[in-house]
């Protein structure tokens, strides 16, 4: 080793805090990288059949599926969205990634099983905290008002005995002035009920999906660019001097 290339390796160690250059070199591409993704995709699976578990889900897509699911949530690359900009286009997008026969629909209700709720997903054409408050306040041991209820419910600007009147309203008046179509409805309560149920649970599940996919890949990102960073800060005063 001259004295050019032993001044490299001291300042490649200070910069990257790696002794062993010549192992690490030597190792396969990707090998260090596999064992960690490897843990993530054990523990997304384990997250994923412990709703399963948990919860009554309207999904009929496989593990494998729902967990590609959440992967694809919480990466841009997949869908050209991210939680804040998700869309039924990205719905679409994720759906053409998955198994045969899946569509946007099919993606949108395992979002909502999986607790993966965007924040386009509330911006309903009707008052969202007004929907998860009558979805919550009318769900109980009874079971909860169909959805032509919960339309009349929400026409009707009342909360106070929201099951008698809701049924009273369809029963006896027919459409409300002002009524919202069961259908509109259907697909909103659905984001009301997860927000519900990821709240009752404290947002695990969700917080567990995001610190997995998330803090994992920026750490990964934050590692490349102080490396890269560092070694070009120690080398760009270096003067090489080579005879070819």
């Amino acid at each position: 080793m001259d004295e050019k290339t032993a001044e490299l390796r001291d300042l490649f160690v200070d910069a990257t805090g790696e002794e062993a250059v010549t192992e690490s070199q030597s190792r396969p591409r990707g090998s260090l990288s596999e064992p960690a993704d490897a843990t993530v995709e054990d523990r997304l699976t384990a997250l994923v059949e412990e709703m399963q578990e948990r919860y009554d889900f309207a999904s009929s897509l496989s593990t494998a599926d729902l967990v590609a699911v959440v992967r694809g949530f919480f990466d841009p690359d997949v869908t050209g969205a991210d939680a804040e900009s998700w869309s039924a286009a990205a719905d679409a997008a994720l759906a053409s990634t998955l198994s045969a026969d899946v569509d946007a629909e099919a993606v949108f209700r395992a979002r909502m099983d999986l607790h993966l709720v965007s924040g386009s997903d509330r911006d309903a054409p009707i008052a969202y905290d007004r929907l998860r408050s009558l979805v919550s306040a009318s769900t109980g041991a009874d079971g909860s008002l169909t959805d032509d209820e919960l339309a009349a419910a929400i026409a009707s600007g009342s909360e106070d005995s929201i099951e008698d009147d809701a049924a009273n309203d369809v029963a006896e008046n027919g459409a409300a002035e002002n009524d919202v179509a069961p259908e509109t409805v259907r697909r909103y309560r659905r984001v009301a009920e997860a927000d519900l149920v990821s709240r009752r649970a404290n947002h695990r599940f969700r917080d567990a999906f995001t610190d997995l996919l998330t803090d994992a890949d920026l750490s990964t990102r934050l590692a490349e660019d102080a490396r890269r960073d560092g070694l070009t800060e120690a080398t760009e005063d270096i003067e090489t001097d080579v005879s070819l």
